[in-house]
């Protein structure tokens, strides 16, 4: 199979895009300028038409490692063989304003000679707008230009190029002690070529974003048990961030497969409402307010801008534009075989009641644990809690975004009780004027109805729709929202149900959880998926707030959580989900499963307190 496991990408970034670096050296996925730009390597979604840059041993036999420099989001590559070793160092300079230097978004490839002496074979092959645009290649001294009709794409290099159909490449040999590099960028148009750079200019862009990463990461103030694992999430959360909006994408890429070969692919480069709560708590519990405060700048510029009925969409782009139109690209052949490849999401428009929750979570613990909301953003809270409080009865399409038709999700109803008591105490805490008896009377109206129609008493436990008989992994969320208190004997009933193997009915495989089962759930797709990563650090937590009163739940917490790191990538990094062999699936790497790793961290190592 020409495509590498998804597992085998690390990621780098400037707070305005990222790149996946395989370990065979090979840059597969880069949008420019933004995380939702269309692609100039997509190699990922396509071996032979995606495009690529990649720089690897040619003639040799050779084995690799990869691993980042300490506290930074600097990737560093090996390449072994018995004739030498070489060192690849990738990274992006930070820069959160344009105009810094000639070209922009710029990648660099610092290539050194360890031991001995290889032959090396660069290739920097762009594929336009997802390979569907033609360009231009014009080599000058030192680099090259790609032209296509709306990017221009920069490469310079004091390594001879030769001209290849598509792009450039370069083969050359690095002696020990050797250092040469390759740097591609965006040229704004009307912009001049650059030209070569020192040596000397490339250490220093290195050094500074060495230190750019280390200075931002010694914000954390988390030093409980598995501090690494926590700060690498850290540092990818922070990469998968747009510095211009302080927005955080769901993840940088598209249409990697839930279910390999089939049609689970979507496009994740948005940013969520019901990411929000998970984002701020998860931030903010680590010492990082500033990127907290910014964030909920970008939810209170959506609130300002709600729906004529006082609604809110699912989904916004990085920047709050509102319309994500899904688009099929069928002349690319998917990941693996993995079709349809889609760019936009069409889930944007649908109705998910459970957003509204999740904000109102996330604008209480910011008030509480950051800067006090103002007024105005309290009048628009107020709107957006009387359409809820009109609206929670209504069926929609849920958490997971099936697409089998609307349902009364009892995860739903349950974040619209989050809602309006969020709403309820925060109204209390600043004095703020609020309908409280209509509000009181409809979060209890809520309450009562998931209690009578939401519990099935013949298999014990909260199910995934009203008047159901299957399980829903986001059930395991109704302790974490104080909903229930984690010991209350339907929780924790609930808690064991899940906890089952699919077999006995239950949705955790090896300690690994599943969302739904697809078999009893009509989600309007075809095939499988894997465990959800996320939904496996929920259960960690649910099992960790059940064992303040039973230390065998506490311990099977730790347990279920030092396994799941198990699961990670050389790097710490985590997809979306782990398929059946423990590989990863879905898109890559995902900021809900770290948010949900940092949040289960910090609550497990606080409920071990001294214990080792």
């Amino acid at each position: 199979m020409p495509y590498q496991p998804i597992s085998d990408y690390g990621v780098i970034g400037d707070l305005h895009t990222v790149a996946l670096v395989g370990k065979n050296g090979s840059i597969d996925w880069f949008c420019v300028p933004h995380f939702d730009s269309p692609s100039a390597f997509a190699a990922i979604l396509d071996d032979e038409k995606g495009g690529r840059f990649k720089i690897a041993p040619c003639e040799v036999e050779y084995t690799t490692n990869q691993h980042y420099l300490p506290e930074t989001n600097v990737l560093v590559t090996h390449f072994l063989s018995e004739e030498g070793v070489v060192e690849v160092t990738d990274f992006m300079p930070v820069s959160t304003g344009a105009g810094e230097s000639h070209a922009e978004h710029t990648l660099i490839r610092r290539v050194q000679g360890v031991r001995g002496s290889m032959n090396l074979e660069m290739q920097c092959l762009p594929a336009f707008n997802y390979a569907r645009d033609d360009h231009e290649t014009e080599l000058f001294e030192g680099g090259a230009l790609f032209e296509s009709p709306d990017l221009r794409l920069e490469l310079l290099t004091p390594t001879a190029l030769t001209q290849v159909d598509g792009g450039v490449e370069s083969r050359f040999v690095v002696e020990e002690g050797d250092s040469t590099y390759f740097i591609l960028g965006e040229l704004p148009e009307g912009t001049e070529r650059g030209e070569l750079l020192s040596q000397r200019e490339v250490e220093r862009q290195f050094e500074e974003t060495v230190g750019y990463w280390r200075r931002w990461i010694a914000g954390s103030t988390y030093t409980g048990r598995w501090r690494e694992m926590v700060h690498r999430s850290a540092l990818v959360l922070k990469l998968l961030t747009y510095a211009p909006t302080g927005a955080i994408v769901a993840s940088p890429t598209t249409s990697l497969p839930e279910d390999l070969g089939g049609v689970r692919n979507w496009d994740y480069r948005y940013t969520w409402i019901r990411d929000a709560a998970f984002t701020v708590y998860g931030l903010m519990r680590i010492g990082f307010t500033d990127e907290a405060a910014h964030f909920m700048e970008w939810l209170e510029a959506r609130c300002s801008e709600l729906d004529p009925d006082g609604s809110l969409q699912i989904m916004y782009s990085i920047n709050g534009d509102h319309e994500l139109t899904e688009e099929i690209l069928d002349h690319l052949e998917g990941y693996a075989g993995s079709k349809p490849v889609r760019i936009g999401n069409g889930a944007y428009d649908q109705l998910q009641l459970d957003i509204y929750g999740e904000l109102m979570d996330a604008v209480y613990l910011f008030n509480k644990y950051g800067s006090p909301i103002s007024y105005d953003f309290w009048n628009h809270l107020t709107r957006l809690i009387e359409w809820v409080v009109d609206n929670w009865q209504r069926t929609d399409e849920g958490i997971w975004e099936v697409r089998g038709g609307q349902r009364h999700f009892v995860y739903s109803k349950l974040m619209c009780w989050v809602a309006v008591d969020r709403a309820l105490r925060l109204a209390d805490k600043r004095s703020f004027p609020a309908p409280r008896e209509k509000w009181e009377r409809v979060r209890d109206e809520i309450y009562q109805e998931i209690m009578e129609r939401g519990w099935n008493e013949e298999i014990g436990a909260f199910t995934q729709s009203y008047d159901g008989e299957f399980l829903d992994a986001s059930n395991l969320m109704m302790p974490l929202v104080f909903f229930l208190s984690p010991t209350d004997p339907r929780a924790l009933s609930t808690l064991d149900a899940i906890n089952r193997t699919p077999a006995k009915g239950g949705l955790v495989s090896n300690s690994l959880v599943y969302r739904y089962n697809p078999e009893h759930t009509r989600d309007g797709l075809t095939g499988s998926e894997g465990t959800f990563n996320m939904c496996t650090f929920w259960l960690v937590e649910a099992m960790t707030r059940a064992g303040s009163r039973d230390q065998k739940r506490l311990e099977r917490a730790r347990m279920t959580f030092e396994q799941m790191l198990g699961y990670a990538n050389h790097l710490g990094l985590y997809s979306e989900e782990i398929g059946p062999t423990g590989e990863a699936l879905g898109n890559f790497p995902q900021a809900f499963t770290h948010l949900s790793l940092i949040s289960a961290a910090f609550n497990l190592n606080k409920a071990l307190g001294g214990q080792a």
